[in-house]
């Protein structure tokens, strides 16, 4: 197995991850991007986006995160294809396997591996990803203005959700599998208190409608009573949680309940001294692109401080 040795290290390649090389790469810590199985990660399923600062007529999630990338390559980057397969933090330079092949021995660690949205597991989800099927109202609720639509789930994230896309859309149907919500109580409050959310209690999405142009419908049944039934919607969103990718890294770094990465206040510090965690991985709040892109700035420049300190 071949082994280098780097001063900063980048794990993944979302928004985190490119600012987080921007920033080092413009300190001189000759940072290496390491893309995971997902390169550019979640936004480059995203059609358009209309909220990151910059685009006035918006962008395409594979255009931001290309642009991103030029941008730190042009200041000295090295952006790798590779999935980190192992690593060892208990000691200075950190070691980390990449494809079970090659070693890096890395004096900082910025983790940036994100989270994914969790899906119902349907085909007709996977279709009409991006045409209707979405994980983030904050993100795509404005593309359903005065339209109908669904959302799934019964805690506060989906609560959160068809309040939102409440104040956007003609209607909001909540898809709840049980006869309660899980969600706080003021959120229960809100989504009573809102007049065009309707909560389908005790229901499953059967499958979900569409043409070519996108979604239309969702097939319902009551789990219950076996009882079918369909609802015209243009977009159905889903608000049942995320999954942080941090496992590999739990032997060493601290995590909550969830599995998101700890970080130290208002830094992007963990647990282990020199490593660092930004985006999604160590945010179960925000979940917004320019959020990560802010706490990757900040992961790089606690690393440069760090390296500063630690010579």
């Amino acid at each position: 197995m071949s082994t280098e040795r780097i001063k900063c290290l980048i794990i993944g390649s979302g928004p985190a991850g490119y600012t987080a090389a921007i920033y080092a790469s413009r300190a001189n810590l000759n940072p290496v991007v390491y893309e995971g199985a997902q390169p550019g990660g979640q936004l480059t399923t995203t059609t358009e986006i209309d909220n990151f600062p910059g685009y006035p007529m918006g962008v395409t999630g594979t255009s931001l995160m290309e642009d991103l990338k030029k941008q730190a390559e042009r200041f000295g980057t090295e952006v790798r294809y590779g999935v980190v397969s192992k690593v060892d933090f208990s000691e200075r330079p950190f070691k980390v396997e990449i494809n079970s092949e090659k070693e890096i021995l890395a004096d900082t660690v910025i983790i940036a591996t994100g989270a994914v949205a969790k899906y119902l597991g349907l085909p007709s989800e996977e279709k009409f990803r991006g045409a209707g099927v979405s994980a983030c109202a904050t993100c795509d609720g404005f593309f359903y203005r005065r339209k109908d639509v669904a959302v799934v789930g019964g805690g506060d994230t989906a609560c959160e959700e068809a309040t939102y896309l409440a104040g956007l859309c003609n209607k909001v149907y909540l898809i709840v599998r049980r006869d309660v919500l899980r969600a706080s109580k003021a959120m229960q409050e809100r989504v009573m208190n809102t007049p065009n959310i309707e909560i389908l209690w005790n229901t499953n999405t059967k499958e979900i409608l569409g043409d070519e142009f996108g979604v239309t419908g969702a097939a319902l049944v009551n789990n219950k009573t076996g009882e079918e039934s369909q609802i015209n919607i243009h977009g159905f969103f889903l608000a049942i949680g995320h999954h942080p990718n941090s496992e590999v890294f739990k032997p060493y770094i601290e995590t909550n309940a969830e599995g998101y990465i700890i970080t130290d206040g208002k830094s992007q510090k963990t647990s282990v001294p020199g490593v660092f965690a930004a985006g999604d991985v160590q945010d179960p709040t925000y979940r917004q692109a320019i959020a990560a892109a802010g706490s990757g700035c900040r992961a790089a420049m606690d690393a440069e401080k760090f390296l500063q300190e630690n010579q």
